[in-house]
């Protein structure tokens, strides 16, 4: 028998994760990886678990994600609006609670790019007087 799956496609800065979500137990699979191994900072770990927190749902989905592009910070916060979408799926009711946390908006936020004569988007090189 067909085992009922919830997907959805989260995006932060360069990362993206599609996350698929399983009724189980709550453990997050990140790469083939749990999660606690693949993200090394607690507060990071957190920040993905936020959706269930909002929704009450916490330890009823098992949660798959690919995720590529990007750092570790980057990573979390699309798994988060990954999970955060998948929810959708399961409860159109979660709407409300999850839009007023946030966490079905898109962070906007990118890396600012370089200028040309700057060594970054806003660093100047070394002043020199002579």
């Amino acid at each position: 028998m067909a085992q009922v799956q919830y997907s959805g496609t989260g995006r932060r800065k360069n990362s993206v994760a599609r996350v698929r979500l399983v009724p189980g137990t709550g453990k997050i699979t990140m790469n083939g990886k749990s999660a606690e191994e693949y993200v090394p900072f607690a507060n990071l770990l957190e920040v993905m678990k936020q959706p269930f927190a909002v929704t009450e749902t916490n330890d009823q989905y098992d949660v798959l994600v690919n995720v590529n592009g990007g750092g570790y910070a980057g990573q979390a916060g699309a798994t988060r609006h990954g999970i955060a979408r998948a929810l959708l799926t399961v409860d159109p009711d979660f709407r409300g609670v999850l839009k007023r946390a946030g966490l079905l908006t898109r962070d906007p936020r990118m890396k600012e790019r370089r200028k040309p004569g700057l060594k970054k988007a806003r660093k100047a090189p070394q002043f020199s007087k002579r």
